[in-house]
């Protein structure tokens, strides 16, 4: 287990210079880094309501969940903010491997004084709710029944957390804040497009006090964050294409919304779409090997004519124009 973290916040940001918008607001900040502190994207571009939802949870240690559809980038909206703020963050993804003992604990073998001893270990749930670390539950809605009752105690803790396994209660650290990420938000998936996801308790959602939605960009945003990071294409030529492919993908979501494919492509997608036309010179072959590829045989012509709605022509079989 990582330390515990001897710091707190001790200094005030302002949240229009930090994110620009306009607001006179201030939040908690630490004034050093630590190594749990994600990494920061200068080029990330924030939306202004998610961004103020999770300001407040940080601000007022508020819990806060963000929902929406895959690829829209709910968690690193979350992880964005945190090393802006030099805040010490996890990320645990609750997949169906992650089970109660995972997240609380359990008995462990160790040496001492030469001889083995049992002692009980705590997990990561006990440690985040100790130290001032902002702990983030991706895939929230598809969390095991078993991990969603050990969560519960924690949404209902009042400050303190009761470690069964351990006959011990701990103690909320000031500055620990909970955040959340899904797909859906809590009513279970009508929709067929993630498999895998649970109806939520609604005494456990009701716990949850910001719930906010992030949807997939405008145009022009995304246009704005490709060219941030590709800045080889910021031309008139550029601009054209990086449209042409921003088309492709915002037909790519709206098939998925609509069920006819099960692949979506994210800002990240598009991204790379850009970087590997740059290395193959060829721009069909590019998405093929960023994207197609990735897609299932049965809907591989939809995707298709995707592309040939939004660049005019068919999508090429083989690399014609390569230059690595």
């Amino acid at each position: 287990m990582i330390e515990n973290i001897k710091t707190q916040p001790d200094i005030k940001i302002s949240i229009k210079q930090t994110f620009g918008i306009d607001t006179d607001m201030e939040v908690d900040a630490f004034s050093k880094k630590s190594e749990l502190v994600p990494e920061i994207d200068k080029d990330y571009v924030f939306d202004k309501d998610t961004t103020l939802a999770i300001l407040s949870g940080f601000l007022h240690n508020k819990k806060v969940i963000v929902h929406g559809y895959h690829g829209t980038g709910k968690s690193t909206h979350i992880t964005q903010i945190a090393a802006r703020l030099n805040w010490p963050c996890v990320r645990i993804n609750l997949d169906s491997h992650i089970s109660r003992i995972d997240l609380i604990g359990k008995d462990a073998i160790s040496l001492k004084d030469g001889k083995q001893i049992t002692e009980f270990k705590e997990g990561i749930l006990p440690w985040s709710f100790q130290n001032p670390v902002a702990l983030v539950f991706d895939e929230y809605d598809a969390g095991r029944s078993d991990v969603m009752f050990v969560l519960q105690r924690i949404l209902e803790s009042d400050g303190y957390f009761t470690l069964l396994d351990k006959n011990k209660v701990v103690k909320q650290n000031k500055y620990f804040r909970l955040f959340a990420t899904a797909n859906t938000i809590g009513l279970g998936d009508t929709t067929g497009l993630y498999t895998g996801t649970q109806q939520i308790n609604q005494a456990q959602l009701d716990r949850w006090e910001i719930v906010t939605s992030l949807n997939y960009l405008s145009e022009e945003k995304e246009m704005k964050i490709i060219l941030s990071k590709n800045k080889k294409l910021d031309n008139p030529n550029g601009k054209e294409k990086i449209s042409n492919m921003i088309k492709v993908a915002s037909l790519t979501r709206k098939g998925f919304i609509a069920g006819d494919i099960s692949t979506v492509m994210s800002p990240r997608t598009v991204l790379n779409w850009s970087y590997n036309a740059e290395i193959f010179n060829d721009v069909g072959y590019s998405f093929r090997v960023t994207f197609l590829n990735k897609c299932d045989d049965a809907e591989k012509s939809i995707i298709a004519e995707y592309y040939q709605r939004c660049f005019g022509e068919d999508l090429p079989e083989s690399l014609k124009n390569i230059k690595i």
